[in-house]
């Protein structure tokens, strides 16, 4: 990074820090009121009572200090769990709002100098139907079991929040959330949980370091704190606090309906600093690139560094950043004229991401499926459409890859947290030059600002810039002012305005958005209208789509039936996509109906139907040797899917669908599930098959997939991932095996291998093949 760049995070730093209206100096403390913190809720209890709550059903929950930790083995077999008071009384969110729930749970909370702990025992009146099947560190499948988890609001913003979860199996699992909607799932903290079960239920034991969370400089601390309970087998949902029913899953997120949490005390002087060294040996062979490699041994270091600047502002710094740990994309199959979006994995990139999300839409993670917009051709995955035109202005895959292929990191730094009401990121980093891919050396650099508004609203600025620029000449940049506000609970308004700077492009260089939302359980109103100009480029952005005007309009109708043992709920929707471009000729229109039919059990069945008008301006290649001329085209789509519940050994969504498609037909047969061999073993198959049959041609399309997972511990896992697609002739194997050998510290073998099933007639021949071994070791200080 060149010396000006750095010194300008450096000024940064110092300048946030030095204006954070948060309190004093770090490690000091400062006296405040609870009124001057925004307390929330009745009048805290008054020892020894842990619990108060309100006619209003408000809840204030007081944390305790013990003077030696408990032994964390989820026995919860220590004195203070007999002599200090449990709290519980959970109230249900699914499947009757705001009932009590049908199975106790009974919490302590409670800490020391460095850690708070969280204990509970979950009662079960048929332990043996409990549903546990997933033990890996973050699995997707944690939160389809029975599971507990807290979510501490620690600015008590009403809006943010750190969540730890886990299972009877003490699989861990954490995020942090953004404005009530941006999930980080890829978030990591430094924390330990173990769990055991008994006859009739099972406990669990967590301790959260201080030292893994950010919060005020005050010696009165009022956070926020909710606690979740599932249980599987009766498909129950309920938490400390009443969580509307129309939030689904996403009920954690409703932060501001948190209880107040009071009586933390945490420590004091406390330096905040992390360093996370690397070493890594890898054996190499790529025949696909211009100097082709056979079995080369290659080693590196690099490191990272965490600081924090205040107790709420975290200043992170790499050096000579790998990522040969990450899992290799998921294949997708593209029927669209559309770029395809792939999630971020990179753990540099995944943490903090929340702050740099930008007019309602997140960066950095992709939804993991490619389209929308091609009037029912959205196969990304297996062929669940996504229809998100809105720019990405930050997505960090832009950053150190390149048509698919690493580019070095050589340096780069990244400012997050809270300053008062605001919300302030700042990421600055320098990537090498790749002459071989006609990439130079580029430096990236975001900057992105919110300040909180009345309870759960915000506005913001964000401002990006890349050189050189992808063309390899002159300063990209990007501007965008944005604002969401959120009413009662079920009304949100968001906004955004951008313009782009690009050499050689001047005027009609913006993009504009403006979305009304009402959801509620019983009905849902939706209305969008977006607009891109042909000359908005964010290059350190992602845009599916250029050149248009979109509006779009969605309602819904979602009754419960009251007397009904079999059905839950059923859905009614409909819905208009009308995208024009920015000289008002028709390219999109795409009317759907759609049913959705939830069960009690946990089983899902979806309906829909799809009537579409695409224009293509010009050919559109769909599959080799397969192009779609010039013109309009009319079609329609019915597709049925059946989604088996998570408490089923065998889960998964299967879909079927059928129609016209451009001028011919189209099929498509997909799976996408898990299956359960032991509470350790699991096999995660996944199947996509298109028939297209057109004017111009015939073809099929075929994705296959299979992940194995086996867990031995929560903290040790082999995962491989073998994967064909027929769209590009290839063949792919990932094999990774995850050793966390204490918190915060892995050991890593990984192997990749890539075949091409074009160029052998017999045995898809070997393109690239990777072997590593890499270890890291967290040191805090």
């Amino acid at each position: 990074m060149h010396a000006p760049r750095l010194s300008r995070i450096v000024f940064w730093c110092a300048a946030l820090a030095a204006s954070a209206p948060v309190g004093p100096a770090f490690g000091q403390q400062q006296d405040d009121t609870a009124a001057s913190l925004g307390y929330i809720g009745p009048p805290p209890p008054a020892p020894p009572d842990v619990v108060a709550r309100d006619a209003e059903g408000r809840v204030t929950i007081r944390a305790v200090r013990i003077a030696e930790p408990p032994v964390l083995d989820g026995a919860l077999s220590e004195p203070i769990y007999a002599s200090i008071p449990s709290f519980g009384d959970f109230v249900q969110q699914e499947p009757v709002e705001g009932a009590p729930a049908t199975e106790k749970t009974d919490v302590w909370l409670l800490f020391d100098d460095k850690n708070i702990y969280i204990a509970a025992r979950c009662w079960d009146s048929h332990p043996e139907r409990m549903v546990a099947n997933d033990m890996r560190r973050d699995g997707n499948n944690i939160p389809a079991n029975e599971n507990f988890g807290v979510i501490f609001d620690t600015f008590h913003d009403l809006r943010n929040g750190f969540q730890f979860y886990t299972n009877p199996l003490g699989g861990l699992a954490d995020n942090y959330i953004t404005d009530e909607r941006d999930p980080n799932r890829d978030w990591n903290a430094v924390w330990s949980t173990k769990t055991r079960t008994f006859d009739k239920g099972w406990t669990v034991e967590m301790a959260i370091p201080f030292k893994s969370l950010r919060y005020q400089a005050a010696k009165t601390q009022i956070w926020g704190v909710n606690f979740r309970r599932m249980v599987r087998w009766k498909n129950e949902m309920s938490y400390l606090t009443r969580i509307p029913a129309s939030y689904g899953m996403r009920g954690m997120m409703k932060v501001s309906s948190a209880a107040t949490l009071v009586g933390l005390q945490p420590p004091a002087n406390t330096l905040s600093l992390e360093l996370k060294p690397y070493a890594i040996g890898a054996v190499t062979t790529d025949r696909s690139a211009s100097v082709p490699t056979n079995n080369d041994p290659t080693g590196d270091v690099g490191f990272d560094v965490k600081y924090g600047v205040t107790r709420s502002l975290t200043f992170d710094f790499t050096y000579n950043t790998d990522f040969a740990q990450i899992e290799e994309d998921e294949q997708q199959v593209n029927l669209t004229r559309f770029s395809l979006l792939f999630p971020e994995k990179r753990e540099f990139f995944l943490e903090g991401q929340g702050i740099f999300a930008f007019g309602g839409v997140q960066g950095g993670r992709g939804p993991g499926g490619g389209g929308g917009g091609g009037g029912g051709g959205g196969g990304g995955g297996f062929g669940f459409p996504m229809q998100n035109y809105a720019p990405i202005l930050f997505f960090s895959r832009r950053i150190g890859l390149s048509e698919g292929r690493e580019i070095p990191i050589e340096v780069g730094g990244r400012l997050t947290g809270k300053a008062g009401k605001f919300s302030v990121g700042l990421l600055d980093i320098r990537t090498g030059s790749v002459p071989s891919l006609d990439v130079q050396a580029t430096n990236f650099t975001v900057l992105r600002v919110k300040r909180d508004l009345l309870r759960r609203s915000n506005v913001g600025l964000l401002y990006t810039r890349r050189a050189p620029t992808l063309g390899n000449v002159g300063v990209n940049q990007v501007f965008g002012a944005d604002a969401a506000f959120s009413f009662y609970d079920s009304v949100g308004l968001s906004t955004y305005y951008a313009r782009s700077r690009t050499p050689g492009s001047s005027g009609r260089d913006a993009s504009y958005r403006g979305r009304f939302e009402y959801a509620a359980d019983r009905y849902g109103l939706e209305l969008e209208h977006l607009v891109v100009e042909p000359n908005f480029e964010p290059e350190v952005g992602f845009l599916r789509r250029t050149d248009l005007r979109r509006s779009f309009a969605q309602a819904r109708f979602s009754p419960r039936p009251r007397s009904s043992r079999v059905v839950r709920k059923i859905g009614f929707e409909a819905s208009i996509d009308y995208v024009t471009n920015t000289a008002n000729r028709l390219e999109t229109r795409e009317a759907q109906l759609q049913t959705r039919v939830e069960f009690q059990h946990g089983d899902s069945w979806n309906t829909e139907f799809s009537r579409n008008f695409e224009y293509l301006a010009k050919p559109f290649e769909i599959a080799e040797e397969v192009s779609i001329p010039i013109g309009g085209y009319r079609f329609q789509e019915l597709r049925t899917t059946y989604q088996l519940g998570p408490q089923r050994p065998i889960t998964g969504f299967l879909t079927f669908g059928r129609g016209s498609f451009y001028d011919g037909r189209r099929t498509q047969v997909a799976y996408r599930g898990r299956l359960e061999i032991t509470p350790r073993l699991s096999l995660d198959p996944g199947l996509s098959l298109n028939w297209i049959d057109l004017t111009e041609g015939a073809f099929r399309t075929a994705l296959v997939s299979s992940r194995l997972t086996y867990s031995v511990t929560p903290q040790m896992f082999f995962a491989g991932l073998l994967q064909y697609n027929s769209s590009n002739h290839a063949v792919s194997v990932n094999a990774r095996f995850r050793w966390e050998y204490r918190p915060g510290s892995d050991f890593f073998v990984v192997y990749n291998e890539g075949r091409d099933t074009l160029l052998s007639g017999r045995f898809p021949e070997l393109l690239n093949r990777t072997f590593a071994i890499k270890i890291t070791r967290l040191v805090r200080f």
